[in-house]
């Protein structure tokens, strides 16, 4: 079977199945398998498809069928131009959270010997995009789950960058002692409730990663009271928030003591990150 007939034919039974975007996650997964060009898939009408490719873009299919992430699939996704390593240990990144990391990194770039804070890292995109931005900062990431710390550290050592690792509950995993220029964080904060009505793809990824409590609120009320006890003089904290949680969360940063605050929209003119100085 040629490529074009296998992808109409895979895309018909996904799309049938629920899955949105189907021809281009159909496409997507034949580039995984054969290593060609997506788009030279779609057109290819005279080549045969091995047997082996096929019967691999077939169990890959059928597992998209059942709304597993095209990115735990493939085990990648682009962030800053880069490709990441991701599994079901972890969020997939955003793209909206590339500002986030983008903001961090022109702050670390103002300072002479930079120290920089990846909190609740996952897969380790921001402290790795801070790290290979800033190759002369010590940066460091920090999360409650072993599985996400073991994914940063494989996205540091594949992309070369110098991270250094810490497990815990938040600040607690951290040594005395230490204090950071930038602090950035993607907390869990999709409200409990709401957690149970996400899109399906979206319930595949860890609980332990959106779950922000009964309001959303729980780790940005002690992140926001703990942060300025680990940030340097004229250090920043910056937060990714959900679509409407700007506001709350710069009223919590207000009342822990922070008196610069302020909010940064994403690409879809949302408040999605809060900035906050000492």
């Amino acid at each position: 079977m040629s490529p074009r007939e296998l992808l109409r034919l895979l895309a018909a039974e996904m799309t049938a199945a629920g899955v949105p975007d189907a021809e281009v996650d159909a496409s997507l997964l034949l580039s995984h398998v054969t290593g060609q060009n997506p788009l030279n898939l779609r057109l290819d009408s005279w080549s045969q498809v091995s047997p082996e490719h096929e019967a691999a873009f077939r169990a890959l299919c059928e597992q998209r069928k059942t709304r597993t992430p095209l990115q735990y699939l493939t085990g990648v996704q682009s962030f800053l131009g880069r490709d990441f390593y991701v599994d079901e240990r972890v969020l997939i990144p955003r793209p909206e959270t590339e500002l986030l990391a983008e903001r961090a990194i022109d702050a670390l770039l103002k300072k002479q010997t930079p120290a920089a804070l990846d909190l609740c890292c996952g897969s380790g995109c921001l402290a790795v995009s801070m790290a290979l931005g800033v190759p002369r900062a010590a940066v460091h990431a920090a999360d409650l789950s072993a599985g996400a710390l073991a994914v940063t550290g494989m996205n540091a050592e594949r992309l070369g960058a110098q991270v250094i690792l810490h497990q815990g509950d938040l600040f607690s995993a951290l040594p005395e002692g230490l204090r950071f220029d930038a602090i950035v964080s993607n907390p869990p904060y999709i409200p409990a409730a709401d957690c149970r009505e996400l899109q399906e793809e979206v319930l595949r990824e860890p609980l332990m990663a959106l779950d922000g409590g009964a309001d959303g609120y729980d780790f940005y009320r002690r992140i926001a009271v703990q942060a300025p006890h680990w940030l340097a003089p004229d250090g920043i904290l910056l937060l990714e928030v959900g679509f409407d949680q700007a506001e709350g969360v710069m009223a919590l940063c207000r009342r822990a003591g922070f008196p610069f605050v302020t909010a940064h929209e994403d690409y879809q003119h949302i408040l999605r990150m809060v900035e906050a100085r000492l």
